[in-house]
């Protein structure tokens, strides 16, 4: 079996890869995000590209390996909603989504041979009316800024919500297993 490497420095996409009960490693990718949220407005096409070139920025020197780029982002009014990096701006982002329905844009690349496979799970997700107080009070639990949205509904973040409409609860916390497990068993990799 070819080595599976994951693109990937977060703690979250381990996690679940390893509910796979595949072996593998880790490789962070060295991609400028920014640069690509700059040129792509569209997010399905950003979080595509993302997952595509963080694949590929580690397949280039594992040529002979599976390699699995993911991205996320988050989806509200047409903006493209990233990690907050801070609790200030965890803090707007949660009371911009409070009240509302936006959308969790999940997507993944398996890079091996000459094939380079993306997939995405769209998620919507409905959030409570929260107060100011209710916003603070998650915060201090979770702590999410490295989080798309703010919020870890694997943690005390799915008290935050009314309605979650996914066809995949994992690639809510950044990983989509189902169709992920499904495209490993087709090229070989057993999957139990």
């Amino acid at each position: 079996m070819n080595e599976i490497i994951l693109a990937s420095s977060s703690p979250y996409r381990k996690a679940l890869l390893e509910r796979l009960n595949l072996s593998f490693k880790c490789i962070s990718p060295d991609l400028d995000e920014d640069a690509y949220k700059e040129t792509i407005s569209d997010p399905v096409k950003l979080a595509e590209t993302l997952a595509l070139e963080k694949a590929q920025a580690i397949f280039k020197d594992h040529s002979e390996s599976v390699v699995i780029g993911s991205d996320q982002l988050v989806e509200f009014e047409g903006e493209t909603l990233g990690k907050a990096g801070n609790l200030e701006n965890a803090f707007k982002q949660l009371r911009r989504l409070s009240g509302k329905t936006h959308r969790l844009i999940t997507s993944y690349c398996v890079a091996h041979g000459d094939t380079k496979h993306v997939e995405t799970v769209i998620t919507s997700l409905s959030m409570r009316n929260l107060t100011d107080e209710q916003i603070k009070n998650y915060l201090s639990f979770d702590n999410p800024i490295d989080c798309a949205g703010s919020y870890k509904l694997e943690l005390k973040g799915i008290a935050l919500f009314d309605k979650i409409d996914t066809s995949d609860q994992t690639a809510i916390i950044g990983l989509p297993l189902l169709s992920l497990g499904t495209y490993l068993n087709r090229i070989g990799i057993a999957v139990p």
